[in-house]
Parts: structure tokens; C-alpha cells; sequence
């Protein structure tokens, strides 16, 4: 098959991800594999061999006219048999793109439960016609666009994201190096990723850890992921305000995840919403224990390998939070054991990528 993939960019995200791993391993099984791009290249991306095309769009009228012409003309080179885009803004344009290659069948995924308001909805129900299947990456989400009416109930299926747990496997010595390297001595670490946006309501997060620190002083809260603009330093503050500044490590935009991971003792998630968040799964098949709110697929992912607890409740996730610390560590291994073994049986990318491929192949046998 020769497959197109559409991006908004390559930035580190982990729709991003998912969408270069499932690239990579068709690229693998020998499809002819390029990246299409929205946006322009971005200071910090996701690496990969894959051919790339950008179509530099960016927020202008002309902008997005010239983009849209220079993915026609790549659309009409590369003749692609499938064209598979992630997330608003790729899933749009790559519906208009289809113009060029009306041969070619669309997949549009969503990844999230939140994709934007009721133009955006209404955007994806117009455009619904251009797109052969669309995919959510957990029943939560896909339940939540049929319901909006986005999406049509018999053309929406569900492909949950997958976890490569070669890569994210726990190593006691990488552990016992990484924490003395960070000077963790033996306080409990509590790793949370993420960028800070309203979706993962890092406010939630402190006000938690607040508690927890009041409960148990022996606790540090990590936080990997990129942090700049007016919503980092709201948040600081509000860390600051907390009385636990001293106790939270800003740790930035790391790309050494399984590292940062076998250091820590728990991972939490404070989001209000969610699609299926990469790094649940990621911590799980790292053997942590995991304390996440009950948001989009979270549960679909967890199961019973980790505690689940309302969203926007930070009493809540203290308690969890603190429960989980009280527990023995033969509890907290055996769960974090429980958890790999759900990914590994249920959520490996391998599996992933056997299923999209099959679900492509169905679909262009479809549209002959």
C-alpha cells in the first residue's frame, strides 16, 4: 500500500507519537510511508527517517491556499491508496485533500474527547462524506462524537493506542542511577507528563500534591513536560502559594521518558479530559502503580492495575495519592506487575499495527 500520513506537526505530543510509531512500523512491513505536515517545522519534533512534506500553513487565508495547493501536488505525485490523518485540524484538511486523489480512501482519528467546539463538530459532520472511517482512540471518545453528532455511528470504530513495551521496560540499575543522579534519596517520587494546557489541569494536580505533602512530607512531585507562557507561571505560582514549590522539580521537555520513569515510585494524571493517554499506558508498562482521573479512555486503559478517581476533584486525588504511598512496596510492585501484563496482553503497538493494517486493507477492499 502506499500511505500518506497527515500531521498537523511533529511536535511532542502523544497523538504525534502514536501516529509516527504506527508510520514507522507500516514503513517496516515495506507500504511506500510519507509524512504530510501542516504546519511549519517546529524547534523540537519527534525524529523520524519517513519522507516529509510541510505544507507551512499558518494562520492566514493565503497561507492555507498555498499549503492546500502544495499538498494537492503532492497528493497527485505520490498516489497514494490511503490517506490517514490525526486530530482536528489534519483530519479537516485532509478531507479538502482528497480532491486531488479521489481514488485515495481517507481515515480521519480522533484523539481526544475534546476536539474543539460546536464549529469544529460541525465541520467534521460536513465533511463526513470526504472520509471513508473515522477512528477514536478509546470508546469514550467515539461515544461522545456520535453523541454530538460529528460523527455517523456506522462509519466510527474504535483503535486503541498502543504501547511499545520494549522500549518502556523497567531496569533496577538505570532506576538506582537515575535517582542518585537527581538526588531523589528515599522520598517517594510522583511523575507526571505533560504539557501544560488546561487538559491536564495542572492546577488539580498541586492542589493535590499539597495535601499529599501534609500527609506524607516525604514526597516529590516531578513534572516532565514543556513549560512556557502565562500558564506556566500561573501554575508555578499556584505551586508556590501551596507550600510546596521546594518539593515540585520542573523538569522541562524530556524525550528520556523510560528513564525519568524507572526513577519515579507512582505516576499521576490530574486531567480533566482526556482521548487515551500515552503516558498511562507508558507507566504501566513500566510496572507503576498508577493514580489517574477518570477521564476519556483512562479507565479502558487502567482497569484494575491502578487507582481511578474523579476528575477536578484534588481531595480526591490526594487521598488516592496518599493510600497508594501507604501501601507496601510488594503491594505496589505486584500492581505495577498487573500493569505491564495488561499492555502487553492488550495495548502492545505490535497488535496496534497488525489491526490498522488490517482495517486498511478492509477499507480499500471497500472502496473498489
Amino acid at each position: 500500500m502506499r500511505i500518506v500520513y497527515v500531521l498537523t506537526s511533529l511536535g511532542m505530543g502523544g497523538a504525534e507519537r502514536q501516529a509516527l510509531a504506527l508510520a514507522g512500523r507500516m514503513a517496516g512491513r515495506g507500504h511506500d510511508v510519507a509524512l504530510l505536515v501542516l504546519l511549519p517545522r517546529l524547534a523540537e519534533e519527534w525524529p523520524t527517517a519517513l519522507r516529509i512534506v510541510h505544507l507551512e500553513m499558518r494562520r492566514t487565508p493565503i497561507s492555507v491556499s498555498i499549503g492546500l495547493e502544495r499538498g494537492w501536488r503532492f497528493l497527485r505525485e505520490f498516489r497514494p491508496d490511503l490517506v490517514h490523518s490525526h486530530s482536528f485540524h489534519a483530519n479537516f484538511v485532509a478531507r479538502l485533500l482528497k480532491v486531488a486523489v479521489p481514488a485515495a480512501a481517507v481515515l480521519s482519528t480522533v484523539h481526544n474527547v475534546y476536539e474543539g467546539g460546536w464549529r469544529r463538530m460541525l465541520a467534521y459532520r460536513l465533511t463526513d462524506g470526504l472520509s471513508a472511517r473515522t477512528i477514536a482512540v478509546s470508546s469514550a471518545a467515539r461515544d461522545r462524537f456520535v453523541r454530538l453528532g460529528a460523527i455517523p455511528k456506522r462509519k466510527c470504530l474504535v483503535v486503541t493506542n498502543g504501547i511499545d513495551s520494549a522500549e518502556f521496560a523497567p531496569n533496577s540499575n538505570r532506576r538506582v542511577d537515575t535517582r542518585a543522579a537527581m538526588g531523589a534519596g528515599e522520598d517517594f517520587i510522583w511523575l507526571t507528563v505533560g504539557r501544560i494546557v488546561p487538559a491536564k489541569n495542572f492546577p488539580n494536580l498541586l492542589r493535590a500534591f499539597a495535601q499529599v505533602r501534609t500527609g506524607n512530607p516525604e514526597a516529590q512531585l516531578w513534572i516532565a513536560g514543556e513549560a512556557s507562557g502565562s500558564k506556566s507561571k500561573q501554575v508555578e505560582g499556584l505551586a508556590a502559594e501551596s507550600g510546596s514549590f521546594d518539593h515540585v522539580r520542573w523538569l522541562g521537555l524530556r524525550r528520556d521518558l523510560p528513564v525519568l520513569l524507572d526513577a519515579a515510585d507512582g505516576f499521576v494524571l490530574a486531567s480533566a479530559w482526556e482521548g487515551m493517554p500515552l503516558a498511562v499506558g507508558e507507566a504501566m508498562a513500566m510496572e507503576k502503580p498508577v493514580v489517574a482521573t477518570d477521564v476519556g479512555g483512562v479507565r479502558e486503559l487502567l482497569g484494575d492495575a491502578g487507582a481511578i478517581v474523579p476528575p477536578r476533584n484534588p481531595d480526591a486525588l490526594a487521598a488516592a495519592m496518599l493510600e497508594m504511598m501507604r501501601r507496601t512496596p510488594e503491594d505496589r510492585r505486584a500492581l505495577g506487575k498487573a500493569a505491564r501484563g495488561r499492555i502487553q496482553s492488550g495495548f502492545s503497538m505490535e497488535a496496534r499495527a497488525d489491526e490498522w493494517e488490517a482495517l486498511y486493507k478492509s477499507v480499500l477492499k471497500a472502496e473498489q
